[in-house]
């Protein structure tokens, strides 16, 4: 028993949070990059510096999000325009694609200094979706998706990789439009009304149910379990073998 309704033949997986260990890590990258740019600009004009909040900026703004569109919706909260810039500005640029650029090379650093762990649990229920013979796909905004799902030993266990690089390259908007989970469906062949969505992010959760897909599972990793399902999950749990041990809905 997975703990999916019958029709489901699919499983689309978030990355961050849902199957590795590294939403913590993103958080910190971004509280880092912000906070240093906010500083620098309230010191040059003079203001007092009101710092990134981890948990409430974090959630609202970036988590789940494309790089870049984090950095403008974050920026847009504190009334801050930058210039865009190109997504080959230098991390120091102060333009939306250099705090973004910044940030990845954070994250990277830490990556590679400490690893990637995956949810124990996340595993479990991989394997045992693997089993079952159900379809399997990551759908990630992030630009490391390969990076990741390789260093937390996951790659045989996924089919199919929509990660930041495939949705800049089809031009795919981010969550919460539906646009890299539809094409996740799409890879493995199968239509979104017989695939789950996997989430714990507020802005991927309403991704998977603005696609109409057939399930939407949030998974509470931060103590947010009533504003996902007002997002669109169908069911919460805090961990995916949790799924495992239930019935199928509707059973």
């Amino acid at each position: 028993m997975l703990g999916l309704p019958a029709h489901v033949t699919a499983c689309l997986f978030d990355l961050d949070g849902v199957l590795t260990q590294t939403a913590r890590v993103h958080n910190a990258a971004w509280r880092v990059t912000f906070d240093e740019f906010l500083r620098r600009r309230a010191a040059a004009n003079n203001e007092p510096f009101t710092p990134f909040d981890p948990d409430e900026d974090y959630r609202r703004y970036v988590d789940g999000r494309p790089r870049y569109d984090g950095v403008r919706r974050f920026l847009s909260s504190r009334d801050i325009v930058l210039p865009e810039g190109t997504p080959d500005d230098p991390p120091e640029a102060e333009t939306v694609h250099g705090l973004g650029n910044c940030k990845n090379v954070r994250l990277l650093q830490e990556l590679r200094t400490h690893g990637v762990d995956a949810y124990p649990g996340s595993v479990r229920y991989l394997r045992a979706v693997t089993d079952a013979g159900l379809r399997r796909a990551v759908v990630t905004a992030s630009a490391n998706g390969c990076e990741v799902v390789a260093a937390a030993g996951l790659e045989e266990l996924l089919e199919v990789r929509v990660d930041g690089l495939v949705a800049r390259a089809e031009k795919l908007r981010g969550k919460p439009e539906p646009d890299t989970f539809l094409a996740g469906a799409e890879r493995l062949g199968v239509a979104p009304g017989n695939a789950a969505v996997f989430e714990d992010a507020l802005a991927g959760v309403a991704a998977g149910r603005a696609g109409d897909f057939g399930y939407v599972v949030g998974v509470d990793r931060v103590g947010q379990a009533d504003a996902l399902l007002a997002h669109g999950a169908d069911i919460v749990v805090r961990d995916l073998a949790e799924l495992i041990e239930n019935r199928e809905p509707g059973a």
